[in-house]
C-alpha cells in the first residue's frame, strides 16, 4: 500500500479539538482536563498593571460613568420644572 493520494481520503477523524484557554487546537481529546476551566493563572504584578482597567481606551466605562453620574435614567423624558 502507497503512502501517496490514496492514503489522504482516511485522514477524517480528529485527536485534537480546541483549547478554552488559548484557542488553538492543541488540546488532545483523550487527554482532557477536566480541572481547567477551575484553574486561575496566577501572572506577574507586571503583567496585571499592563492590561488593568484603565489602561486602554475603556470605552465602556466611560459610558457607566457618566450614566451612573445620571442616576442610569434610560428613555425617559426629563421632568418639567414648575415655577412658584
Amino acid at each position: 500500500m502507497t503512502k501517496g493520494t490514496q492514503s489522504f481520503g482516511k485522514k477524517n477523524n480528529h485527536s485534537h479539538t480546541y483549547n478554552r484557554h488559548t484557542g488553538k487546537t492543541n488540546l488532545h481529546k483523550h487527554k482532557i482536563d477536566y480541572d481547567a476551566k477551575k484553574k486561575t493563572w496566577n501572572y506577574t504584578k507586571k503583567a496585571k498593571r499592563r492590561v488593568a482597567p484603565g489602561t486602554g481606551r475603556r470605552r465602556h466605562l466611560k459610558l457607566v460613568h457618566r450614566r451612573a453620574k445620571n442616576g442610569f435614567r434610560d428613555g425617559q423624558r426629563r421632568a418639567i420644572k414648575t415655577r412658584n
